[in-house]
């Protein structure tokens, strides 16, 4: 019997869908949603019904056989901090995705839109994988100097965990037999120490801590960063702003576009310059903290991330980590073939299927 995977991915304005036979994609679609289709919904956990209708027809209008869609994989959401791996959507699950234990976000509906599918295919089951808030964290890596605030697992887990595993699957070798630095080089960047199919810390990308990234700043002084916020010149949100959306290139070359700072640097920009190669000194420091995370026991370093498309950049960045370890580059990011993947390994036995709580 064929079996199919369906792979979901949701964001604030869309909703990306594929399906699998085995490795082979046979369909993909992005469905933009309008800021008037989604008006009505007082919570995003409240536009899964709409979202998985819409997917249920663009599947038909595909003329994707559906009866023999066997795996649902959701993009994993703002759960309870969780140690990677595939979960079954359970009720513990569906009932945090649906209040947003840990914040309202569009991922949240990866889960919940995967569940409603199953109840109209019987064949198949509906899962998650690597959110968000996967969380390995060794005990000495939570103490931030204070106890009054905790550091937290929050990165790029999905990508960093997929090319983790590719990056060992093609040398012929386990993950977790492995030390690997990951750095995910995005709109955010976050950087893992995977030590043994672990990740036992990583900066926080979301909003807090590490290297600066095309929108936001990463790292800060913090006493300018007090003052700041007691000036009376910003709202709460005109900082959070600063920190999240309008930092790193945004801030100071008025671009996210990190191909335009890369092209702009090229052409004697002096400032797109010395702005893209501190980012790329910011990413080495990161690298050099998780090699000493790892005591110096670096199997390899892997970048990838729209960025790792930027070969100069690249060079910025090998010139000061170079003896570390190898590095290896895995431009972009694809999602949709990660979910997948980890669908087919549930398929295959290959993955445990594990249990929220």
């Amino acid at each position: 019997m064929i079996q199919l995977i369906l792979a979901i991915n949701p964001g604030s304005t869309s909703t990306k869908i594929a399906v699998y036979r085995s490795t082979d994609k046979i369909f993909l679609k992005s469905i933009n949603h309008s800021a008037e289709d989604l008006k009505s919904y007082n919570t995003i956990a409240d536009q899964f019904e709409f979202r998985m209708r819409i997917i249920m027809d663009e599947l038909h209008q595909a003329q994707i056989e559906t009866d023999h869609i066997t795996i649902v994989m959701g993009r994993g959401g703002l759960v309870k901090p969780i140690p990677s791996g595939v979960y079954s959507v359970n009720e513990a699950l569906i009932r945090d995705l649906k209040i947003g234990v840990m914040g309202q976000h569009a991922s949240n509906l990866g889960g919940l839109i995967a569940a409603e599918i199953c109840k109209e295919l019987p064949a198949a089951k509906a899962y998650i994988v690597d959110p968000v808030v996967v969380d390995e964290f060794e005990e000495i890596a939570r103490i931030s100097g204070h106890p009054a605030f905790v550091r937290r697992s929050i990165f790029h887990a999905l990508n960093q965990k997929a090319i983790a595993r590719n990056h060992a699957k093609s040398h012929h070798l386990e993950y977790e037999d492995l030390n690997l630095i990951v750095a995910h080089m995005g709109g955010g960047i976050s950087v893992g120490a995977h030590k043994k199919g672990r990740v036992i810390d990583v900066n926080q990308a979301l909003d807090g801590d590490g290297p600066f990234s095309p929108e936001r700043s990463g790292s800060l002084p913090m006493g300018s960063v007090v003052e700041a916020c007691f000036s009376g010149q910003y709202s709460k949100d005109e900082i959070k702003k600063m920190i999240v959306g309008k930092g790193g290139y945004m801030a100071y070359l008025n671009t996210n576009d990190a191909y335009a700072v890369e092209m702009a640097a090229k052409t004697g920009d002096a400032q797109a310059a010395l702005i893209q190669e501190a980012m790329a000194y910011q990413v080495a420091k990161e690298i050099g903290a998780m090699s000493a995370v790892l005591e110096g026991d670096v199997s390899a370093i892997l970048l990838t991330g729209g960025i790792a498309y930027g070969k100069p950049f690249i060079d910025l960045l090998t010139r000061r980590i170079q003896h570390i370890a190898r590095i290896f580059v895995y431009p972009g990011e694809d999602e949709m073939k990660a979910l997948a993947m980890n669908g087919l390994r549930v398929l295959t036995s290959e993955a445990q299927i594990l249990n929220y709580e």
